[in-house]
């Protein structure tokens, strides 16, 4: 009898092990609000400004780690102060496609998440609409937009999840006939796994 439960233990320990190496796929929707900043040298100081983003974001991995790829509608506001204390306020639309790496650590339904990634974003304005940008992402053209680095947390539960991330801007991207600016962002997100 006890070499009957030692054998089941151990098969089940191993299938446990098992399932864990295996990858899987899952797919969520995502929402939440940013605190946009611009970094800029000695012309203009910025302060943080509230937007929001929504969008899908999949997650692929086994063995606790995974790649979870993104995409989001993002809202973008923030005021730029000259140095003579001209406010000038700057709001824009951008889609970003953040492309993580991460690792996750937790079971039975709870777990914690740290992931960081490159971001591309395709700024929205008259010249380029949602749809163009679209098409331009899925087709690698990536000439002048801006790209972004980004450093997070999570936690799941069930098939809720909540994301910090900071976001460091890389480009330099021109906004309303300002000097060139880097863009930094923190985001707070709300997600929900569909499968």
């Amino acid at each position: 009898m006890r070499k009957i439960i030692l054998s089941m233990l151990l098969i089940s320990f191993s299938c446990l092990a098992y399932s864990q190496a295996l990858p899987t796929f899952q797919l969520g929707v995502k929402g939440g609000v940013n605190l946009s900043k611009f970094k800029t040298s000695n012309t203009f100081s910025s302060d943080n400004q509230a937007g929001y983003y929504a969008g899908i974001w999949a997650r692929i991995g086994g063995a606790g780690i995974y790649l979870q790829p993104e995409l989001y509608l993002s809202g973008k506001n923030t005021t730029l102060t000259s140095n003579a204390g001209q406010d000038n306020k700057v709001k824009f639309k951008s889609l970003d496609i953040p492309v993580l790496i991460g690792t996750k650590f937790g079971a039975a339904g709870f777990g914690l998440r740290l992931n960081t990634g490159p971001v591309i974003s395709f700024n929205l304005d008259e010249d380029q609409n949602f749809g163009q940008a679209a098409s331009a992402a899925f087709n690698g053209k990536f000439k002048d937009k801006a790209f972004a680095w980004q450093f997070g947390a999570g936690v799941d539960i069930g098939k809720l999840s909540a994301d910090l991330r900071y976001e460091s801007g890389l480009s330099k991207i021109n906004s309303d006939g300002y000097p060139t600016t880097k863009l930094n962002l923190y985001t707070l997100g709300i997600g929900f796994r569909i499968f």
